[in-house]
């Protein structure tokens, strides 16, 4: 089981598979779980300077089938340990973080079963207390903890806890109710400021379907043409996933078809999100971050938006337009809510950190990655604009996506993933000074970005190491046709020599 335990880290998470699928084997089932929860008991008491009877910890799952009974195996350590639980059902991520900040529940600490985008054979659990997610350091203790224990039995048995069922759903749509209406507040219908608008929801079967009613409806919208609201752990219809082409698509249709003015698409356990607007355009990824920036530069003029490192120029310069500062640092929405931290403590005013992937995280908002606070923010925009007759796009003006954008990902034979893609990256260097077209960017935090530039006209990549797989990850833009294959024939042609490399795909 110690191997077992060790692996089950992905980062700031837990993840493993909690059904057997094809060749995949359970790693994350009721006895994995029990391990885990009692080194979770260690660990909290000792990082909070309390013993387990006098903690309050929140407990929540998303719709996946194994949710349900391994949230169950966890809760039953943390009552066995004298703790009060609050098991809340089901739930999203961001509400399992604010019942450490709401004043009705106040619990030290929160736990979320989620595996995020994952398939239904995938489950997870995300740590928090009030200060925020835990850290990668975090997790491997809580892991050392719990091989610890099996060793040497060393659980003490207390006063049985106490576990309070109950929802905290209604509460956190109440929180964004009153955060809308009170920023936008309207002078025509402040109770209802979005009604006029239509907007519809894709919640992928996943926790985000409340979003539809007790939020949209509550403040006045038209929801006709909302999809996959209801929660089904098997996920049928499309993976819940802002990021899915598929996905996408759905929410497309569904914006085009019901004529809406807008539409909004969550991950599974609604720490992401990503939008369409009424013309059935994506506002995803790099254009997502701009609109973000957009709202909050006007709130917080000259400020810096920190983002993940494969943003594009474009987004660059729209920022810097904006009057803002851009700050790209390493992948990983905690990377990033870090870095956003580490600058605002320096003096540096930071409101915003945002990944491609739909992560967002406000410094109003405790800098939690939170989909349906990012989605708050901008319909309190869009029902400001509405009132003025303007559109969400108009404030996308002057911002340019590249004509061509293509990521690769390379599978590579190695155990020691980092020391191998540092070996490649220090070679790269060499080649890239030796390209006249070519010249690498200096202010870089992971792997090496690199601008080409030519007649022809202009693009960048950037070579890095995956976070948690043996895979050399490959993004490239280009504001040219055929700037792309230029730029990865190049590529090709250098990695050819590594035989460790799997270059099938380029």
């Amino acid at each position: 089981m110690e191997k077992v335990l060790r692996k089950l880290q992905s980062g700031s998470d837990i993840r493993g598979i909690a059904i057997q699928h094809e060749d995949k084997q359970v790693t994350l089932n009721r006895e994995t779980v029990a391990a885990l929860a009692q080194g979770y008991v260690n660990y909290i008491s000792k990082k909070l300077g309390k013993n387990p009877e006098e903690i309050a910890v929140s407990a929540g799952t998303d719709p996946r089938i194994t949710g349900g009974k391994l949230q169950c195996a966890f809760i039953e350590e943390l009552l066995d340990a004298g703790m009060t639980v609050y098991d809340f059902g089901l739930s999203t991520t961001p509400s399992m973080f604010m019942s450490t900040i709401f004043e009705k529940y106040n619990c030290d600490a929160a736990i979320m079963f989620t595996a995020s985008h994952l398939p239904f054979y995938y489950n997870g659990i995300k740590f928090f207390t009030k200060e925020g997610g835990f850290e990668k350091e975090d997790i491997k203790q809580v892991i050392e903890n719990s091989i610890d224990i099996l060793k040497n039995s060393t659980v003490k048995q207390t006063k049985k806890g106490k576990i309070v069922k109950t929802t905290i759903i209604k509460d956190y749509s109440k929180f964004l109710v009153e955060k809308i209406r009170t920023e936008v507040n309207s002078k025509k219908n402040y109770e209802k400021p979005l009604e006029g608008l239509h907007i519809v929801v894709d919640a992928g079967n996943g926790a985000g379907g409340f979003f539809a009613e007790e939020v949209l409806e509550v403040l006045g919208a038209k929801t006709a043409g909302s999809a996959f609201l209801n929660p089904d752990g098997l996920f049928p219809n499309h993976v819940p996933n802002p990021e899915d082409e598929t996905a996408m698509g759905f929410l497309k249709r569904a914006v085009l078809n019901s004529k809406a003015d807008f539409g909004i698409i969550f991950d599974t356990d609604v720490d992401r999100a990503s939008c369409v607007d009424k013309n059935g355009e994506e506002i995803n990824r790099n254009r997502l971050i701009a609109l973000s920036s957009a709202i909050v530069l006007e709130q917080n003029p000259g400020s810096t938006i920190v983002t993940d490192s494969i943003t594009s120029d474009e987004l660059n310069e729209f920022i810097t337009k904006l009057g803002g500062k851009h700050f790209r640092y390493q992948r990983g929405y905690k990377n990033v809510i870090n870095k956003a931290k580490e600058l605002n403590e320096k003096g540096i005013e930071c409101p915003l950190a945002i990944e491609t992937s739909g992560h967002a995280a406000f410094k109003e908002n405790n800098f939690l990655d939170d989909g349906a606070y990012l989605t708050a923010k901008i319909l309190i925009t869009l029902a400001k604009l509405h009132e003025e007759n303007k559109n969400i796009e108009d404030l996308l003006e002057g911002y340019k996506e590249p004509l061509e954008s293509k990521e690769i990902r390379l599978n590579v034979n190695t155990q020691s993933i980092k020391e191998y893609a540092d070996k490649v990256i220090s070679e790269l260097e060499q080649f890239v000074k030796e390209e006249p077209e070519w010249s690498q960017v200096e202010e870089n935090y992971e792997g090496i970005r690199v601008n080409c530039k030519g007649g022809e006209g202009s693009g960048w990549f950037l070579l890095r190491s995956s976070l948690h797989e043996p895979i050399i990850c490959i993004n490239m833009e280009a504001d040219y046709a055929g700037g792309v294959e230029k730029t990865e024939k190049k590529l090709a042609e250098f990695l050819k020599k590594y035989s460790e490399i799997d270059t099938s795909a380029l």
